[in-house]
């Protein structure tokens, strides 16, 4: 992959709901972040937005989460790009706009570093036209929330180098993203074609009178929509041919696309259109705030995702490598614990504080943690060796509650050739410790589904944590057993 490890700070320019998305995304991938938006709220804006996003990335990747990156606002647009090592453009869909702004994106930068744009539609070729060095310049296009979503559509303009559009893709790639490189240049690239035309035969549907918004966001998460997050068209409809395929599929319903069902050209918006439309989708939101339902959506978008990383297929894929690429970045602790979070609200259980299970899996993501920094991450166990969790027993000391601040340090109590004895302990954000959890662990060949001796170089490194633990006092619950007293 393309080197980007000289990237480092991120220049932002615009603020608004994508613009905030790309501080959020990036922010949270460990990258500094800078960005100048003239709005005097940006700052709020883009706060909340961030809030969001760090509660649904925490949800979704946990413990393998890099320290944050800062997010700054900068006070004038060369502020924000001036140092920047990458740079990604967020204005309104206005041709003239974004060429005058890019003209000073480039005066202000640093010469080679790319300028990405988020533009939805308008060509590469003539946003880079205005520009001395059009090379260095590709469009990143996203989809909100850019924070979760994660396509990105790269494409270059007619002066765009492959190296440009390598390094746009690196990047996006190193924040999580899948970057689909679009051929051929062509007016809403790919993704935007496709919503196009559903966009297009919804309000033709609304305007005959035919459905409401309602009804028609109904037919489409309720059926296809659900499809769409894993397969997409094509192979849907491939198994929709049955063992003869997409050739049997083509032949038998080809015939019904020259039927005249669709009309794929814009109906005009008229003010009476724009009006019913509007006032069907605020009955359709049923008073719920946006801030509410942005969360709502990023719920189910993560437990979505999740769903698809256990399949490792899709959109889960391309968590899941991002994951395992975050645990191979996980050597050392943080802030003197293997693991630092905040608690979510869907660890929440009716009594208000962390659920039971919530706190098994924060002691398995240190678990994971501990085993990335011993060289049994996701490498070793795609090489066939592993560690299985034979025996565990946890505490629960104190309470912790929605958003409230937990870190968990472990100890390596012993090992042998095959076993590995550890000890974890959650603090809360005083300090004082809410949970224990102590593990063993038997190391397996994954594929015999046996037990055998730990490779070299991890038995190694075991024997040096359990050198560097042995000066820490053993823990008074090590060992303990579960039951009332015998009388």
């Amino acid at each position: 992959m393309t080197d980007i490890s000289h990237i480092r700070r991120i220049g932002l320019v615009g603020g608004g709901v994508i613009g905030a998305g790309w501080a959020a995304r990036f922010a949270l991938a460990g990258y500094d972040v800078c960005l100048f938006d003239p709005d005097p709220a940006a700052d709020r804006k883009v706060a909340a937005v961030l809030g969001n996003a760090r509660r649904a990335q925490q949800r979704l990747l946990g413990a393998l989460l890099p320290r944050e990156g800062t997010v700054t606002i900068a006070a004038t647009l060369a502020e924000a790009v001036a140092d920047a090592d990458f740079i990604q453009e967020s204005l309104p869909e206005v041709e003239t706009l974004k060429q005058r702004v890019l003209r000073e994106i480039e005066a202000a930068a640093r010469p080679g570093v790319v300028i990405g744009s988020s533009t939805s539609g308008l060509l590469p070729t003539q946003l880079q036209s205005v520009l001395a060095d059009p090379a260095r310049f590709v469009v990143g296009h996203p989809f909100n929330p850019v924070y979760l979503l994660p396509l990105v559509e790269v494409c270059g303009g007619a002066a765009t180098t492959q190296a440009t559009k390598d390094i746009a893709t690196a990047l996006y790639t190193a924040c999580g993203m899948q970057a689909l490189q679009v051929r051929v240049e062509i007016d809403g690239f790919i993704a935007d074609r496709l919503l196009e035309a559903l966009w297009r035969e919804a309000l033709w549907l609304v305007n005959d009178g035919v459905a409401t918004t309602a009804e028609i966001d109904d037919a489409i998460r309720y059926g296809a929509g659900l499809r769409w997050s894993f397969m997409g068209t094509f192979l849907t409809y491939r198994l929709a041919g049955g063992e003869a395929g997409m050739r049997h599929f083509l032949a038998q319903f080809g015939p019904a696309l020259k039927l005249p069902w669709t009309k794929l050209v814009a109906c005009e918006l008229t003010d009476e259109l724009t009006d019913r439309v509007a006032a069907q989708s605020d009955e359709q939101a049923g008073g719920i705030g946006l801030r509410e339902y942005e969360q709502k959506r990023d719920d189910c978008l993560v437990d979505v995702m999740t769903a698809l990383k256990a399949n490792d297929f899709a959109a889960g894929a391309t968590l899941k490598a991002h994951g395992e690429r975050l645990a191979a970045r996980q050597a050392t602790p943080q802030d003197g614990a293997a693991l630092v979070t905040h608690v979510d609200a869907a660890w929440i259980d009716y009594n208000g504080h962390m659920t039971e299970w919530a706190y098994l899996k924060l002691f398995g993501d240190t678990t994971d943690v501990l085993l990335a920094q011993i060289g049994a991450g996701a490498d070793y166990v795609a090489a066939g060796h592993s560690f299985y969790t034979v025996e565990s027993h946890l505490r629960h000391l104190g309470q912790a509650r929605l958003g409230e601040r937990v870190a968990v340090a472990t100890q390596v109590l012993s090992a042998d050739a095959k076993r590995l004895h550890i000890f974890h302990t959650m603090t809360g954000a005083d300090g004082s410790v809410i949970a224990t959890a102590e593990h063993m662990l038997v190391h397996v060949d994954a594929a015999a589904e046996r037990s055998i001796a730990m490779l070299p170089a991890v038995a190694a490194a075991v024997a040096a944590r359990v050198s560097a633990d042995a000066g820490r006092a053993r823990p008074d619950a090590a060992g303990r057993s579960i039951g009332l007293p015998q009388r």
